[in-house]
């Protein structure tokens, strides 16, 4: 059986697109192809390993600022989307994003994190491996700048104080969220490249592709009830998706139109990574309601799926979602 690939086409790409059609690949072609999508994530200074790394910082910054580098944090098309939810809410007589929402957020207020903000945090935690609960609330409010209020930012920004038992476990002395021991986070990805699975990778390969799948239709859904005019199942799931945490898989799909092996090799061990870091936190912290998981809007349903095991272990009742849609 043969597999065309376009002229000229990298050898690690078509790796990727043999391992993707589920044709045999030698391992260390696999694992090879993988670590070189981790390479294609270059920062300023990475040529200068030894700089100091407070120095190193301060100049990613200088040259964040100086370059004008900036990340998309909502694309055009999720805009237009909020907005037309928005447009309908409003002809229903209907104030939108409701006002109850303000009692859950402690940090009321409009998002001050900027694109250049936002590429300079994201720099920043692939560096050290970690990131603040500040910047991460910041983050997930200007992602969602139209929302009046954002609880999910308003937990994560409060975490410290209000379960403090858990911070001590899952916090850095300084504050930091940390993604596994604290080192460059390329290194895990690296690390998983050549020590996952290789099942696990191909698992964790599908599941990416079904998450941008999965966000794609609802894209595509919820347009079609913009255009009848009528808000109906597929709003009610994006509104819970851009309040919960899976609105930022949404965002990251819409940013590429057109995604590369090496950007979904990325997305995989990214996805793998995180699973990872659920069943590590289950063993730190004995008790976790990860039921809570189930819950519409907290992951994508094709990640959802592969912590099964971890999500029905102790349900007391099936979980509903948030109910945020507005009445049609």
């Amino acid at each position: 059986m043969s597999t065309d690939t376009p002229s000229g086409e990298r050898p690690t790409n078509v790796a990727l697109l043999l391992f993707d059609e589920g044709l045999p690949v030698p391992e260390q072609t696999v694992r090879a192809a993988f670590t070189a999508a981790v390479h294609t994530l270059i920062i300023h200074g990475d040529d200068e390993p030894d700089t100091d790394p407070d120095q190193r910082l301060d100049d990613l910054a200088d040259h964040i600022a100086d370059a004008g580098l900036t990340v998309t944090l909502v694309p055009a098309r999720a805009r237009r989307i909020d907005e037309g939810i928005a447009r309908l809410a409003r002809a229903a007589g209907r104030t939108w994003p409701p006002p109850e929402l303000a009692a859950f957020d402690e940090n009321l207020g409009p998002p001050t994190a900027t694109p250049k903000d936002a590429a300079l945090a994201a720099a920043t935690a692939a560096i050290d491996g970690t990131m603040s609960l500040e910047d991460i609330g910041d983050l997930l409010r200007a992602m969602n700048p139209t929302a009046t209020a954002n609880p999910i930012a308003s937990l994560v920004e409060t975490t410290r104080q209000d379960v403090p038992e858990v911070a001590d476990v899952v916090l850095t002395d300084g504050n930091q969220l940390a993604l596994g021991p604290v080192r460059d986070a390329r290194d895990h990805l690296r690390d998983l490249a050549a020590t996952a699975p290789l099942h696990d990778l191909a698992q964790a390969w599908k599941a990416a592709a079904d998450v941008r799948q999965w966000a794609l239709n609802l894209c595509g859904h919820v347009e079609e009830e913009l255009a009848a005019g009528q808000l109906g199942g597929a709003a009610g799931e994006w509104l819970n998706d851009r309040y919960a945490m899976a609105g930022p898989a949404v965002l990251s799909t819409l940013k590429e139109r057109d995604r590369p092996p090496a950007s979904h090799a990325l997305d995989a061990l990214v996805l793998l990574y995180q699973l990872g870091e659920f069943r590590r936190l289950d063993r730190l912290l004995p008790g976790c309601q990860w039921h809570l998981l189930a819950t519409e809007g907290l992951m994508p349903p094709p990640a959802r799926e592969l912590l099964q095991d971890l999500i029905s272990r102790n349900v007391p009742r099936a979980v509903a979602g948030l109910d945020v849609r507005p009445a049609s």
